[in-house]
């Protein structure tokens, strides 16, 4: 009888098993010891039994305990009944003895859902192996970054190994999503690996979750995938990727293959697996035209995924958390972003505790069931059935704009965000979610500013400035912390909290030089109004910032809190403390220094000072500013600069 191998950390202690499970080389030996359940993660791969089948349109095989841990079926290994298997539209469950029979397709990856309690293998990079693609003739074409080489016939067997797993089987869970890594080329990949990817290496509360890489892993130039394997090797759990517009072979002829070298290299580009009490479901929401010289795309699910979803949550109860990964969120605050929202709205629609997660708009979004918004409604959508999570971007908004003292560029996004990575905590029918900017602690959740009609009317001179290509002089620097006197008289100046814990139902308090909290009000609430745009809506402080940089700007932000300032301040600097309450009742809280002045002329000479202590250098700035960020010409870049 095959035995069990004894797990390290049993034999060892748990420094050793935490070095085992790819503990970053930066974790400390406190931390490693604070680990109370290791991942049981090991090395493995599905097996595959070439030998001819018995019929060729039939794919057989088991689900087994692989107690030895060898990735072979041996004899006296059992198989795992009730487990998923699909051929990315079928999708049976297996047998008593672990078996599965399903029906072949010509194009087909064959996967696999890892139930709650075990785990699949992982490979060398610690990305999760629970597929089998099978394409006989492999990918049409002579593919730049390799596709699919030839399967053959359909083989006797296939074979998925698991193991055992007290991580997965616990109710409580964070499981990390890292969107738009898409880096351009290896410096890009640098700032990630040292920004919020290293974030997650030293981190050890996902282990039984996993990360998952949620599209536009890389930016076009597939040759990075092995980079990016590289810089996700150190997760302390198990890696699996969903496919973005950037991460296609654009050398296809269709959409059918436009992902072949993404699922020879990662995995299928729509599957499923179980973590805890909770269902994750991945789909593929690009459609690519197949038009190699435009590189053309949709946003789109589309028919064939849809009755694979249908199909997939049969096995799913109705009361289960599930959560909806796709690289292009489903909506955004400004606009329905797949074509066919609606469609897959109605395909969850029996499943209330399900929430969607998406990146691609480089934004960071927390929209909750219940609101409602004009743009929405012109596509059919009433009111969110489900909540919307956008998840921000380990790239930031493409990696641009000047150098922070950590030598990484500032990436402020255009909704008033910075890079970082969003986590979903489960805990039994409980569900939050935190995002966690890079290099900072949790508690970082506000950005504030000054938002005063002569800073407005400074963002716009310079928004000219970058619409004609930087011709002629910049307009002088303007801190978002200094206000003039006669615009605190004139009104509609505001203080503002970038809140990026906020929702429609948070609350944010300002309190003025010590005096009564003054309750903010939010600029985007969801109560069925149209989008509210323009500099008035702006977060001033990443505003400036990307102004005097990349110009890459969107006036435009669903987590906007404002109060105006009181018009009678004396001249000198004052203060004003923020509190924001999230929906979960946790609250953060920050401190603004900012300075009242006669007139422009002294705001021109103390915005000098403030923007040198304050760290932000014209010249580092201008350096970067010389080498565009390859992302910015994006197409969704584009895109939300047409918005």
């Amino acid at each position: 009888m095959s035995e069990r191998r004894l797990r390290p950390c049993a034999a060892t202690g748990l420094i050793a098993c935490a070095a085992l499970a790819l503990m970053a080389p930066s974790v400390s030996a406190s931390s490693a010891l604070a680990v109370e359940a290791p991942a049981e993660l090991y090395e493995g791969h599905v097996q595959v039994d070439r030998a001819q089948a018995a019929d060729s349109e039939t794919l057989q095989g088991r689900v087994f305990d692989d107690v030895n841990e060898n990735s072979k079926l041996d004899g006296d290994e059992t198989g795992i009944p009730g487990v998923a298997v699909t051929n990315g539209v079928d999708v049976v469950q297996t047998d008593g003895e672990g078996n599965y029979e399903l029906s072949v397709r010509d194009n087909m990856t064959v996967s696999i859902t890892q139930p709650s309690g075990w785990q699949v293998p992982v490979d060398s990079d610690n990305f999760a192996q629970f597929s089998y693609n099978h394409l006989p003739e492999g990918s049409p074409g002579d593919f730049e970054y390799g596709g699919i080489e030839p399967t053959g016939e359909t083989p006797k067997a296939v074979n998925f190994p698991m193991i055992k797993s007290e991580s997965t089987a616990s109710a409580k869970q964070d499981c990390a999503i890292a969107a738009d890594t898409q880096a351009y080329d290896t410096t890009e990949m640098g700032y990630a690996r040292d920004g919020a990817v290293g974030d997650l290496a030293d981190r050890d509360d996902y282990q039984g979750c996993g990360v998952l890489l949620l599209g536009d892993n890389v930016g076009d130039d597939l040759s990075l995938n092995d980079e990016l394997r590289d810089i996700y090797s150190s997760m302390n759990g198990p890696v699996r990727a969903a496919p973005g517009n950037h991460d296609q072979d654009y050398d296809s002829p269709d959409d059918a293959h436009a992902l072949d070298t993404f699922r020879d290299q990662f995995g299928p580009d729509h599957f499923s697996y179980d973590v805890g009490k909770t269902h994750f479901v991945v789909l593929d929401s690009i459609e690519y035209s197949g038009n190699q010289s435009t590189k053309k795309y949709k946003e789109k699910i589309g028919e064939e995924q849809l009755e694979w979803l249908g199909n997939d949550l049969k096995n799913v109860p109705k009361t289960a958390h599930v959560v909806i990964a796709t690289h292009a969120p489903i909506v955004t605050h400004q606009q329905a972003i797949v074509d066919d929202a609606a469609d897959v709205y109605d395909v969850i629609a029996d499943y209330p505790n399900a929430v969607t997660i998406g990146g691609h708009t480089h934004t960071q979004e927390n929209l909750i069931a219940g609101e409602q918004r004009e743009e929405w409604a012109d596509e059919g959508i009433d009111t969110l059935s489900h909540t919307q999570i956008v998840a921000g971007a380990v790239s930031g908004d493409w990696y641009s704009g000047g150098l922070n003292a950590d030598g990484l560029p500032y990436s402020f996004t255009r909704d008033g965000s910075e890079p970082g990575i969003l986590t979903l905590e489960f805990d039994g029918a409980d569900r939050s979610e935190r995002y966690t900017v890079r290099n900072e602690a949790d508690d970082h959740q506000m950005l504030l500013g000054v938002n005063s009609p002569g800073w407005r009317d400074w963002a716009q001179q310079t928004q000219d400035w970058q619409d004609e290509d930087k011709a002629g002089d910049e307009p002088e620097a303007m801190s978002e912390r200094v206000v003039t006197r006669d615009d605190l008289k004139q009104g509609d100046t505001w203080l503002t909290s970038s809140f990026l814990a906020g929702t429609s139902d948070a609350r944010v308090e300002m309190s003025f030089d010590g005096k009564a909290n003054v309750v903010a009000v939010h600029t985007q609430p969801g109560r069925g109004e149209s989008l509210a745009k323009g500099w008035e809506y702006s977060d001033p402080y990443t505003t400036s910032q990307n102004l005097r940089t990349s110009g890459s700007v969107g006036q435009t932000s669903s987590h906007l809190w404002r109060a105006e300032i009181p018009s009678d301040l004396d001249l000198g600097t004052h203060s004003a403390e923020v509190t924001g309450i999230d929906r979960y009742g946790r609250e953060y809280r920050e401190t603004i220094r900012f300075t009242v002045v006669e007139d422009e002329a002294a705001a021109a000479q103390t915005s000098k000072r403030q923007l040198a202590k304050d760290g932000f250098s014209s010249a580092q700035e201008t350096k970067i500013t010389e080498d565009e960020r390859k992302g910015l010409d994006s197409d969704e870049a584009r895109k939300a600069d047409s918005n």
